[in-house]
């Protein structure tokens, strides 16, 4: 028959719109519907754009133990050709925008909370603007009480189920390039693309050193070189007009093992010499457990899968100061953030298990 409660719960959760650009209000009232007799935290803040967002801890048990951790925001609904909040359960999959990423993981955690023993110290950590700013989890860091005291963390996201041990992190850098605005054919006009390009051309040459040079990679990581990705933005000006505003927005992820100073001095270098302004934004640091780490030694027991480490980022770039993290979750990150976005019910199942052993189970973590 399956675990309908899951199943349900997991739909509902979909079926509520919480993309990192709306209010994700609905969606943490619906979770805390499902949190009688713990103790709740409502973490209230407002982002840059003005949106009421809501982080949640909530506890139940004695101090100690571990936390289950998983964001309630989604990515933008691009490319959806059917209803991306539906839903809809077909051929034992959950389909919808966020099933696997992660209200479905999601659902898993606070049901695996919810199921442990009372005796059992268990804490969920709910974020939002994870897929964005990593907002969410910065308020809990800077002012969750219930979340002191852990012995080790469990950030849910779509690793197969393989225990991932250490991520890149990442950081934002925007290029600022101004210029004039004025119809291109009066000669009046200053394009700011011109003052970006000099810039740009030193991006490449980094880009393909990052490539190449060993010492700027991490053979422990796969790829083993720095993610280094670069998006340009006129800003809707139209060919025949001199651009009056150009950027360019690099990412920039790097593991625990790259130092990150020397790309940042070649980035702020570059700028100064093409007359730029240069932003930074850092997500956090890259976390890494040691193979042997208490928290590693127990996932990897209850899931009879090796550690491993992953490309993409996380929370725990910023709950590792809380606690140890550990990644591991249901499903593939190959189809999330993809029209195309399912997960098994079956594989929520298997999940909501794991993580009620994971949090059952807990060994004392230093």
């Amino acid at each position: 028959m399956g675990d309908r409660e899951l199943a349900g719960l997991a739909q509902d959760l979909v079926r509520i719109d919480s993309r990192s650009g709306v209010s994700n209000l609905a969606l943490a009232q619906r979770i805390e519907a499902e949190l009688a007799g713990f103790e709740i935290e409502r973490i209230d803040f407002t982002d840059p754009q003005g949106v009421a967002k809501r982080a949640l801890v909530a506890r139940r048990g004695p101090p100690g133990g571990y936390g289950l951790s998983g964001h309630m925001d989604t990515v933008p609904a691009t490319g959806w050709n059917e209803d991306p909040w539906s839903g809809r359960i077909a051929g034992g999959l959950l389909h919808g925008l966020g099933s696997q990423d992660m209200k479905g993981p999601l659902a898993a955690c606070i049901l695996a909370a919810r199921r442990a023993p009372p005796e059992v110290p268990v804490t969920l950590l709910l974020t939002t603007d994870e897929e964005t700013t990593k907002q969410g989890a910065r308020e809990i860091l800077a002012r969750s009480r219930l979340a002191r005291g852990l012995a080790g963390i469990v950030v849910a996201e779509p690793t197969g189920m393989v225990p991932v041990r250490g991520h890149r992190a990442s950081i934002r850098f925007t290029a600022v390039a101004k210029g004039v605005q004025a119809h291109s054919a009066t000669g009046k006009g200053v394009n700011a693309n011109w003052q970006l390009i000099p810039f740009l051309a030193e991006m490449r040459m980094l880009f393909d050193r990052l490539r190449t040079d060993p010492a700027l990679q991490d053979p422990a990581y796969e790829p083993p070189f720095p993610d280094f990705n670069l998006v340009i933005d006129n800003h809707g000006t139209a060919v025949n007009v001199t651009v009056p505003l150009a950027t360019a927005e690099i990412k920039f992820r790097f593991s625990a093992a790259i130092d990150s100073e020397p790309i940042r001095a070649q980035l702020r270098a570059a700028a100064a010499r093409a007359g730029l302004e240069l932003r930074e934004v850092e997500e956090g640091r890259p976390p890494e457990l040691a193979a042997d780490h208490p928290l590693v030694r127990h996932a990897v027991r209850l899931t009879g899968k090796p550690a491993a480490t992953a490309a993409f980022g996380t929370d725990a770039s910023l709950l590792q100061a809380l606690a140890p993290c550990l990644v591991l979750g249901p499903g593939s990150i190959a189809t999330a953030h993809t029209p195309q976005e399912a997960v098994a019910l079956a594989d929520l199942e298997a999940a909501c298990d794991l993580f009620g052993r994971l949090v059952r189970e807990a060994p004392s973590c230093p």
